[in-house]
């Protein structure tokens, strides 16, 4: 599932090529692809045409376009995305051939489209209203109702530290599955957390009340570090469902230190690189540079 560098250069490329454009046409070519909008994909297309699209945000893992308000005001409502396992958001002209399993297609003004292509229909598009933003204390407008109670992520420039730190000491879990707590913190998933926890040598087990607050400020650094190596490098691809909105992959998985590297030699000491299911997923781990803890969470 892409993850908080992914989605940053999906947004980035949003906010490149489709803001302040005109939508003339909207096609919902699978419904299953806007289930998520409540009221059918009749009222979907009608919210979004004759709109134009203000903004690109996000948050953690979730992708949202601010609609403009037709009186000059704040936006009142977004487009939200969720790109799932395999979702696309692609941007392109007409005389482009429509991919295999395009969902849903946008048609703006000119002679441009904003595609949803969604191979495996995990992810997708709804209308929903913005709501003030109040996670860590802070009150800004404004993100889509649905992604109001996500936290925000590492590299956002409101991310309090401290409140972290406080709430991460009283989870009373593993340090991993602490970081792909969107709640806690968004747009951690598996592969930036096994890269994180390598960095800042720890065992993904580690009880979170163990961690004193220079260990956690550790922990930070290398999960903002792995982050912007990725945005670097367009992100991780592994297979070609994950790409930009002109369709290029992102080539960090080249550099990636310990996941996906069982048995070969660590980056850093030269052990094997371990491999372990967690969460119905795997953690990959150096055994000698990120000991297990005697008291170990999973």
């Amino acid at each position: 599932m892409p993850e908080l560098p992914e989605v940053e250069v999906v947004r980035v490329g949003l906010a490149e090529h489709i803001l302040d454009r005109t939508i003339t046409a909207v096609e919902v070519l699978h419904p299953r692809a806007v289930r998520r909008h409540h009221a059918g994909d009749g009222d979907f297309s009608a919210q979004l045409l004759g709109t134009t699209l203000a903004d690109a945000c996000r948050r953690g893992k979730y992708l949202w376009l601010p609609i403009a308000d037709s009186l000059g005001g704040p936006p009142m409502v977004s487009l939200l995305a969720h790109l799932g396992m395999s979702g696309q958001l692609l941007v392109g002209t007409r005389r482009v051939a429509d991919q295999v399993h395009l969902r849903v297609r946008l048609r703006f003004a000119d002679d441009t489209d904003l595609r949803f292509v969604d191979q495996r229909t995990f992810g997708g598009l709804s209308v929903e209203p913005l709501t003030p933003d109040s996670t860590s204390g802070h009150l800004s407008p404004a993100v889509p109702e649905p992604i109001a109670h996500i936290a925000r992520d590492p590299l956002d420039p409101s991310f309090d530290v401290d409140e972290f730190a406080t709430r991460l000491r009283r989870r009373r879990t593993g340090i991993k599955r602490a970081l792909l707590d969107q709640g806690l913190v968004s747009g951690i998933g598996n592969i930036y957390a096994d890269e994180a926890l390598w960095r800042a040598r720890l065992h993904y087990a580690r009880p979170t009340e163990t961690l004193n607050r220079p260990t956690i400020a550790r922990v930070l650094d290398a999960v903002a570090a792995v982050m912007r190596e990725a945005l670097a490098q367009g992100g991780t691809s592994f297979d070609r469902l994950y790409v930009n909105v002109t369709g290029q992959n992102g080539y960090f998985d080249r550099s990636l230190d310990v996941y996906g590297r069982e048995d070969r030699p660590c980056h850093r000491c030269g052990a094997p690189i371990a491999r372990q299911p967690f969460m119905n997923r795997s953690s990959y781990f150096c055994p000698r540079c990120q000991p297990l803890p005697r008291r170990a969470r999973y």
